[in-house]
């Protein structure tokens, strides 16, 4: 007990001096003065809650003891009723926004593009064990690969769309090179560097990129070449809504473009599951488990690393290009650290290498957010915070895969 009393006491008094300048020192502007106005009682209460939480913390910490055996695992490969039960869940979510509110289904693709990222991710972090906090880099290339074949060549969505990918891909496979020696930490700082270079260049490259603007003016997916638009602007060319007879509704475009969004996200769910069980999946795995005994088995890391980061990298391009065409205008400042630091923190909640819990992971680290808007100030807050719980009683993630093993029976 008195241990932690002491820990209590040493952990109220660092909370205070670390939340004493955000929430206990507001400055406040009085005609050509700026005052400090202090708020001690924001300061008092958080040590307070800090140091009974410390305090009590055995006894919290049982029910999260129970967290940590209680949820369920992942099989490594699907049974045939989990099957059935992936074609209901997907038969649900191509009905569902015919009923679902405009702003209830706008929100659902924006999750739908985060599952495609953590996906794309997840191949680099979950399946090699390659560290990559600059991921936001290749989601930016593919935004505006697409943006500004759109701008200097007027191409459309699906033109532009393999492009896209090839070209944030491309980006992946050169970013390989500099980093195969690198493992853990310094990887992670290359990685992180690229995405800031990136970001860079599209805020001083202003006569190609449009500079800190951005490009403005992106059309929306067609229907098959057919423009889904109240009017096509172009003389002689029918929209979709005119040639089958419907009323135009701006509903009509958010559902499209969700149907859209579902069918990149289940290819790329499709495609990194039958990457997983095919030879560069096992080589992946080998990599992260243990590089060195991967090179005995006569595996060459070169080319295992470049694979993961291309095609992980080629996903994230896809992902950009359909971003890109559901805001309308791409800027640089879409694509800062903290898209990084949100998409590997689903493939962390999620569970590196479930592919279920990444796809969990975004809908919850997108949707709630949404739902308490009131504490939009405090949303990082409570974002770290729930990382620093998760690492501390739930750290392999809230759906981990289980990975296939023999047990010898012992005498």
């Amino acid at each position: 007990m008195a241990n932690n009393l002491r820990n209590a006491f040493i952990a109220a008094i660092l909370t205070g001096v670390i939340v004493t300048p955000v929430f206990g020192l507001q400055l406040v502007r009085q005609g050509a003065r700026t005052l400090m106005d202090p708020h001690w009682s924001n300061v008092l209460i958080a040590m307070a809650v800090v140091f009974v939480g410390q305090l009590l913390r055995p006894w919290l910490a049982i029910p999260f003891r129970r967290l940590k055996s209680g949820l369920p695992t992942l099989p490594a490969a699907p049974s045939q009723g989990n099957k059935w039960l992936v074609l209901l869940i997907i038969a649900a979510a191509v009905i569902w926004p015919f009923f679902g509110s405009r702003s209830s289904v706008d929100i659902a693709t924006l999750v739908l593009i985060y599952v495609m990222l953590g996906l794309g991710l997840n191949i680099v972090v979950g399946f090699a064990g390659l560290l990559d906090l600059g991921f936001v880099g290749f989601y930016a290339v593919g935004a505006y690969t697409y943006a500004l074949l759109y701008h200097w060549g007027g191409w459309g969505f699906w033109e532009a769309l393999p492009f896209a990918g090839a070209m944030a891909a491309l980006f992946g496979f050169v970013l390989g090179f500099p980093v195969l020696r690198l493992r853990g930490d310094y990887l992670a700082i290359v990685t992180l560097g690229f995405g800031e270079i990136i970001r860079l260049l599209l805020i001083n490259l202003n006569w190609l990129t449009g500079g800190p603007d951005g490009i403005s003016g992106i059309p929306k997916p067609s229907v098959f070449g057919i423009p889904m638009a109240r009017s096509s602007g172009t003389e002689g060319v029918r929209t979709f809504h005119e040639i089958t007879g419907l009323t135009f509704q701006s509903q009509h475009v958010v559902l499209w473009l969700y149907l859209m969004a579902l069918l990149l996200a289940l290819i790329t769910l499709f495609v990194s599951t039958r990457l997983k069980r095919m030879p560069v999946g096992r080589a992946w795995e080998a990599l992260r488990e243990d590089e060195i005994a991967c090179r005995s088995l006569g595996l060459n890391p070169t080319r295992i690393k470049l694979s993961a980061f291309t095609l992980g990298a080629m996903f994230a391009g896809f992902g950009g290009a359909f971003f890109a065409a559901r805001q309308g205008l791409v800027n640089p400042e879409s694509f800062t650290f903290i898209e990084s630091a949100l998409i590997l923190a689903i493939v962390v909640l999620g569970g590196m290498g479930s592919q279920v819990g990444v796809i969990l992971a975004a809908i919850l680290l997108t949707v709630l957010p949404e739902l308490a808007r009131g504490f939009a100030e405090y949303r990082m807050l409570m974002f770290g915070l729930v990382m620093v719980l998760m690492m501390m009683w739930r750290p392999q993630g809230l759906l981990p895969m289980k990975r296939p093993h023999v047990e010898l029976q012992t005498k």
